[in-house]
């Protein structure tokens, strides 16, 4: 499948979902919201799939919304944005409802809706002088791309509206230190280690991490009691899958487990 703004490569059940506008600092555009549902889309019926990682090519990750395009617009803008956020948050949808864990490598900056992509992902390495900006406000708009669902779950309301209303720019330590980022690495490093992490993600046992996403994802919407039920679901299904057997007989054999991916 061939994409206008993004690149999708699999290998060795690792997905690399590549933003692909250097030119623009892959600032997203209606193009690109529709390519990454359509690569969301067709990894949601990939059962080879493991893992994904999502990288940027050029000096940045994404610069967030095409800024540009909003004002060739004028007042039609809106209708534009909102264009592009139905199949942009259909994306997201579809990534972070994935078995396959989603890491995102990220480089020189993550501002507007690449910060989306960033809080979206289950893990996120960084390089030591990426910047994180949630930058809407400072042209007069609101957040998109599930930033404002995701960022006060991860560091807090208050510090959430402090990046949301001040535009404050994040460094990567600052953004390991608020739990935005799980690793910092030299920025010649960050796409050996992003695809290294996506790489041993991708042999453990993806239905068992799934039904961690759901469990973790779910917790801040469920009484006790219900996500105590969850749990057990879960757990059983884990358990009767031919991993949870696999990893529960390697383990009483003290021998590495074997993971297939079900």
């Amino acid at each position: 499948m061939e994409f206008e703004t993004i690149t999708l490569e699999r290998r060795d059940g690792v997905a690399h979902l590549t933003l692909n506008r250097p030119e623009a600092q892959n600032a997203l555009t209606l193009q690109m919201g529709q390519d990454l549902l359509a690569a969301a889309t067709s990894l949601a019926d990939d059962p080879s799939v493991r893992a994904v990682l999502i990288t940027g090519t050029g000096a940045r990750f994404c610069a967030g919304g095409d800024v540009k395009g909003f004002a060739e617009e004028g007042e039609r803008a809106g209708h534009l944005i909102r264009e592009i956020t139905v199949p942009l948050h259909a994306a997201v949808s579809q990534l972070t409802r994935l078995d396959a864990p989603v890491v995102a490598a990220v480089h020189g900056s993550a501002a507007g809706a690449g910060m989306g992509l960033v809080l979206a992902a289950d893990l996120v390495v960084a390089g030591e002088s990426t910047k994180f900006v949630m930058a809407y406000t400072a042209i007069g708009l609101s957040p998109d791309g599930s930033s404002s669902w995701y960022l006060p779950r991860v560091v807090g309301l208050h510090r959430a509206l402090e990046l949301g209303l001040t535009n404050r720019a994040l460094s990567a330590a600052e953004a390991l230190d608020w739990g935005i980022v799980n690793r910092v690495v030299p920025d010649d490093e960050v796409a050996s280690a992003g695809a290294a992490l996506a790489g041993q993600l991708a042999a453990g046992p993806t239905g068992a991490f799934g039904a961690v996403k759901r469990l973790m994802h779910g917790a801040f919407d469920r009484p006790l009691d219900a996500q105590l039920a969850r749990e057990s679901e879960e757990m059983a299904r884990a358990g009767a899958s031919a991993d949870g057997v696999e990893g529960v007989r390697a383990f009483v054999e003290k021998r590495p487990p074997e993971f297939g991916g079900r």
